[in-house]
């Protein structure tokens, strides 16, 4: 018996982790407790006298270490969603742990020893599809770790490991650290000017949560920041505003991050060296679909001519609204959100002032309930009184279309200074059928800004979107139908994992949701055919900036990871270079400059791969198509082979082949450059 919840069964509703419970004490013991007992399974597993099959190698394996999956779920989960300082030293001391863990895992040589036997003969093993594409993922991952390198060589892999372990943990922290210090403190009306009563609202409760009572503050979080620099007529407190956003992890001091890059650029390209290729990028990409560099780089530099040249068009109508206004200075990057609100204004008669009152949260969030029921016949049945990790979550029960239970899904919406910034989708728990139906617990982590007490919370446009994103992840994990837990979900090629998310977005846009669910917080009236069309009409204004901004991040990102040599890098020089390269417009700046961009410097998920949401988007526009070929955005046939081969196969199937027998045919560019409006 032991008194450390984390190592108990629990017997809470759904077996959810008893938040109440744990202690951030209970971590270590707990992580220390369940590393053993997994490397006491994996040992069993090398170590057995009998020839390797599937069942008695990668079926074990995959039911080993399930205290560990536990553990380290509900620590990480917490860590980014509500951190502080005990769980933050707790994670600086086990990343290295975590990450030697992992390779004494994959460097085990005996383990690839009976790995490497079935994957020489799995031609004669019988294996279904999805037990061959386990075997294959089991194969590739050792290989990719360095199991097949000599022992000295391994030793330094393991090396490398554990330090780039510790290195991601510090960025994350740095970033977390220098958005949760800064606040701009709006004292005076002047502070205050153009700022409409929305964000006000928002900017007095950010304020009163750090105990700054009667004041408003704005913070580091897009939905507090993007807002300001939209509506703020105060130019000097919008540049502020937007240096404290460009500058994290670059301040100076125990916070700043450029150290920690490049020593991370420098191991990543070692560990590719070692491994025989050339770079960081030619082997994180070797195991994608893009599958080069050179691929990479043509997809992007396809967007990026036609991006480009209808920013700089963009540039021109605000450098003329500007001038309008009596304003004659250049535009600055602070003044692009300030002044295109004015011509979107101008244009198209829409601003999101008018716009925001009409996409309440909870709303937003019913619309996306009601669009997987009416694509896949999901119902959601929200549940109190069940243990969250903070009062903000709400947990609701899904449920399929004859009532059964499909999994939990938790909904953090609101931003707080004990919260990493952006939005995600992550597990508690992934579905999988090796120990009976297990089902999934879901998360998704949102960053909005709270209304006043009573008040409901309110989004823009894009925030909505964001919801719409991050749930079709949501859905990606829920309707997972695998029995390994290795594919489960999202668990698929990294420039794959984008598509179920960006095509949900595409139903937010639809009139007959926005018909449904876009009412008025105080009036309860929907919103006004009139404004719906302006809304629509206007869905690609703003996109050059929009696609330069972040093709510009992705081409960075690639160029960082292509460089062999990366150690004494100048940062800053660098960046500029690139930019300058690629001829990006002054007065726009990268979506992530570098030593904030945690995509691909908290942990190594998008590294070289911030890219695969621009590869996932030619297939969602593309995917979208078929919706509208067959009339109608809920055609049933369609949304069935879309559960099929796209939200419930998880990574069983081959990506590219799985696409194609959703929608008959390799995706086209051409509906991705249509939806961006840079083709006819």
């Amino acid at each position: 018996m032991t008194s450390n919840p984390l190592l108990a069964d629990w017997a809470t509703p759904f077996e959810l982790p008893p938040f109440e419970d744990i202690d951030p004490s209970h971590f270590e013991e707990a992580f220390d407790a369940a590393m053993i007992e997994a490397r006491r399974e994996s040992d069993a597993i090398a170590e057995q006298e009998d020839a390797p099959t599937f069942e008695n190698t990668i079926t074990a394996l995959e039911q080993s270490g399930k205290g560990l999956t536990k553990v380290a779920s509900t620590f990480f989960n917490l860590t980014s969603a509500d951190t502080n300082d005990a769980l933050q030293k707790i994670e600086r001391s086990i990343a290295p742990k975590l990450a030697k863990h992992s390779s004494d895992l994959l460097l085990n040589a005996k383990l690839y020893s009976r790995i490497a036997t079935l994957w020489e003969n799995r031609d004669s093993l019988e294996l279904d599809e999805e037990e061959a594409r386990v075997l294959e993922r089991y194969h590739k991952m050792f290989q990719r770790a360095g199991a097949g390198l000599d022992e000295a060589e391994k030793s330094r892999m393991a090396e490398i490991s554990q330090r780039l372990a510790t290195l991601g943990t510090s960025f994350s922290q740095n970033v977390l650290k220098d958005e949760a210090d800064f606040q701009l403190v709006l004292e005076s009306e002047e502070d205050r000017a153009g700022l409409p009563d929305f964000l006000l609202t928002a900017a007095a409760a950010a304020a009163k949560e750090r105990g700054l009572e009667d004041k408003h503050v704005i913070t580091l979080s897009r939905s507090s920041i993007e807002p300001f620099l939209q509506f703020s007529t105060n130019r000097k407190l919008r540049e502020e505003a937007y240096a404290g956003w460009t500058a994290r992890g670059e301040r100076g001091g125990e916070t700043d991050n450029r150290e920690i890059i490049t020593e991370t650029l420098a191991l990543r390209a070692e560990k590719a060296k070692l491994l025989g290729f050339e770079n960081f990028a030619e082997f994180k990409l070797d195991d994608t679909m893009a599958k080069t560099p050179d691929n990479v780089r043509e997809l992007l530099t396809k967007v990026w001519q036609p991006a480009v040249t209808q920013a700089r068009d963009e540039e021109t109508k605000l450098a003329q609204m500007a001038q309008g206004g009596g304003e004659n200075h250049p535009i600055e990057a602070w003044d692009w959100h300030f002044y295109s609100e004015k011509v979107r204004k101008a244009e198209h008669d829409l601003n999101e002032a008018e716009l925001k009152p009409y996409l309440q949260l909870d709303n937003m969030i019913e619309a996306a309930f009601d669009t997987a029921s009416r694509l896949f016949g999901l119902s959601f049945k929200e549940l109190n009184n069940v243990p969250v990790y903070h009062p903000d979550v709400r947990v609701f029960e899904v449920l399929d279309k004859n009532g059964r239970h499909v999994g939990l899904f938790l909904g953090d919406y609101f931003a707080r200074p004990s919260k990493r910034s952006g939005a995600w989708m992550s597990a508690f728990r992934s579905q999988h059928k090796l120990d009976g139906d297990i089902t999934p617990i879901i998360v998704n982590v949102m960053n909005f800004s709270k209304g006043a007490p009573g008040e409901a919370a309110l989004l823009t446009f894009d925030d909505a979107r964001t919801l719409f994103h991050e749930f079709g992840h949501g859905l990606h994990g829920l309707l997972s139908d695998v029995t390994f837990p290795m594919i489960s979900g999202t668990g698929v090629a990294r420039d794959f994992v984008e598509l179920p998310s960006q095509l949900y977005e595409h139903w937010l846009s639809e009139p007959e949701v926005l018909s449904k669910f876009a009412v008025h917080y105080k009036t309860g009236e929907t919103m006004p055919n009139e404004l719906l069309e302006k809304l629509l009409a206007a869905a690609n204004f703003n996109q050059g900036f929009a696609t330069v901004e972040y093709t510009a991040s992705a081409l960075v990102d690639l160029e960082l990871h292509l460089l062999n040599d990366p150690k004494g890098l100048d940062l800053e020089e660098f960046e500029n270079r690139e930019l300058g390269k690629i001829g990006m417009p002054d007065a726009i700046k990268m979506r992530h400059r570098i030593p904030h961009f945690q995509h691909i410097f908290s942990g190594d998920g998008y590294s070289s791969g911030y890219y695969s949401y621009m590869w996932s988007e030619v297939m969602d526009a593309d995917a979208f198509g078929a919706f509208k070929e067959a009339g109608d955005v809920f055609h049933s046939e369609t949304a069935e082979k879309l559960h099929t081969h796209i939200y419930s196969a998880g990574g069983r199937p081959d990506p590219e082949e799985t696409y194609i027998a959703f929608r008959g045919r390799a995706p086209k560019i051409d509906a991705l450059l249509k939806k961006r409006g840079f083709a006819a």
